[in-house]
């Protein structure tokens, strides 16, 4: 079946509401570089919204009623937001759900050191990267420095026109023979993504006559001592992540698309945000849930394996319906959920790695995956036909223009998504996005239709009356 190019299809009003959704996205992607940024961001737009925060409500034993809009947020990189529907939670909810973490490389706990004139943070990469990349690219430094004293500081260096940039250097292409016949993978090792920043050794004191060994790092030490209070072992309790430095721009002569860092999976997040926040009074609760850790499984406690999700809904089950695990175990499993995650463009210059009838295309819409995982469908969710059905009359009724694909041909490669862990309580479950070029890459493309067209199709998902 083919899909046309949405552009020319839009009203001028439409044209001017999709100008300003993707300034509104582009500007969160600039404020939320990293998952505890994406989380305040949506906090701060929740509050303008009207939302709660859930933990004051309980705090004050209070309770919840149809219309209300509460939030809750796990350990500052994960983040469920509810609109309370008139029926009870239990016959089920409209849930969005996406990821806020993005590839990226991680400083790690003991990782400044000096060689031969420089000074370095040792690394170690998140999520699935193509090494390379990083070199040779203008880099900034977000995160957090938790001290043994209870205060915390926040850093973003790199950020600023009068910020100093860092960066991972290469070897020279006059160099480079050895280097380029190696295969890809090991063109650049992860030991050897280090961060650089510093050149200058630190001034002797008048008054000291000894040397310091090591005097690139005790100026860097002493640099970050004086702006942020910090110490060499504050480091053991720091959470600072190297994402490509610089603002989402648009793209091409006609500013048709975007491109930016952290697309991948923000892009999903931030239109679910949007289209979350336009909703008033609706029969089913509406959720939407951004979630951390999906580029590495899922894992840890603030992933979505982590119990913070179901314990939420059971806190408001309570609140409305009584404690109940039963309840609990229907809410989940009378849900109707996408699992809104982005999907691989088609490049026509890699034509090899698609199977172009089944390929999603920038400018065609927003993307629905029936299955994700590899050779095999291994590791996938596989929504089932008639949830897809139902799903076609709800956009199609909406006028969304949607596409179904999949990620590249059956035996190159795959991926996966939250889908399949939100799939064990029983719910109906699809991926649903946005395409996206270069994906995983320092800077990723997408087109500003499907922005728009996603926050469209997410609108008609929440008000679906199933």
């Amino acid at each position: 079946m083919k899909k046309e190019n949405v552009w020319l299809s839009y009203s001028e009003e439409q044209k001017e509401e999709l100008k300003k959704v993707c300034d509104l996205y582009k500007k969160c992607l600039d404020e939320g570089k990293t998952e505890r940024e994406c989380v305040e961001v949506t906090v701060k737009l929740a509050k303008e919204h009207g939302y709660q925060d859930l933990a004051d409500i309980m705090k004050e034993n209070k309770s919840v009623k149809a219309g209300d809009k509460v939030y809750a947020v796990n350990m500052k990189k994960m983040i469920a937001l509810f609109q309370i529907g008139t029926k009870p939670i239990s016959t089920g909810m409209n849930i969005l759900g996406a990821h806020i973490d993005s590839p990226r490389i991680d400083v790690k706990q003991n990782p400044l050191y000096e060689q031969d004139g420089f000074a370095y943070l040792d690394t170690h990469y998140y999520g699935g990267i193509k090494k390379y990349q990083w070199t040779a690219t203008p880099l900034a430094i977000h995160g957090t420095v938790a001290k043994k004293d209870g205060s915390v500081v926040t850093v973003s260096i790199g950020e600023k026109e009068d910020d100093p940039i860092f960066v991972i250097t290469d070897l020279l292409v006059h160099l480079s023979q050895e280097q380029m016949a190696k295969k890809a993978t090991d063109v650049v090792t992860g030991e050897n993504l280090d961060l650089l920043i510093g050149n200058t050794p630190i001034e002797k004191a008048e008054d000291v006559e000894k040397e310091e060994k090591e005097a690139i790092k005790a100026n860097v030490l002493k640099l970050l001592k004086e702006q942020y209070g910090m110490d060499e072992e504050d480091f053991l309790s720091a959470e600072l992540e190297i994402v490509p430095s610089g603002k989402a721009r648009d793209c091409g002569f006609d500013r048709s698309m975007i491109l930016a860092y952290g697309q991948d999976d923000r892009i999903c997040a931030f239109t679910s945000l949007f289209a979350m926040f336009e909703e008033k009074a609706t029969d089913h609760t509406l959720c939407c849930l951004l979630v951390d850790k999906e580029e590495i499984g899922s894992v840890g406690a603030t992933g979505m394996q982590s119990a913070f999700f179901e314990n939420t809904v059971a806190e408001l089950l309570a609140m409305t319906e009584g404690e109940s695990p039963l309840l609990l175990r229907r809410a989940l499993a009378n849900s109707m959920m996408l699992s809104s995650d982005v999907s691989a463009a088609y490049d026509p210059l890699y034509a090899s790695a698609f199977e172009k009838k089944n390929s999603a295309f920038l400018g065609k819409g927003v993307t629905f995956n029936k299955y994700t995982g590899s050779r095999g469908k291994s590791g996938s969710n596989d929504a089932n036909a008639e949830y897809i059905a139902s799903l076609r009359k709800v956009m199609d009724e909406a006028e969304v223009s949607y596409q179904f694909c999949e990620l590249g041909k059956v035996d190159v490669g795959g991926g996966g998504t939250i889908a399949y862990i939100m799939a064990k309580y029983g719910m109906n479950v699809i991926d649903s996005g946005v395409a996206v070029l270069n994906m995983h890459a320092p800077y990723e493309v997408s087109s500003k239709v499907d922005v728009y067209e996603a926050v469209r199709g997410y609108r008609a998902f929440l008000r679906w009356n199933f």
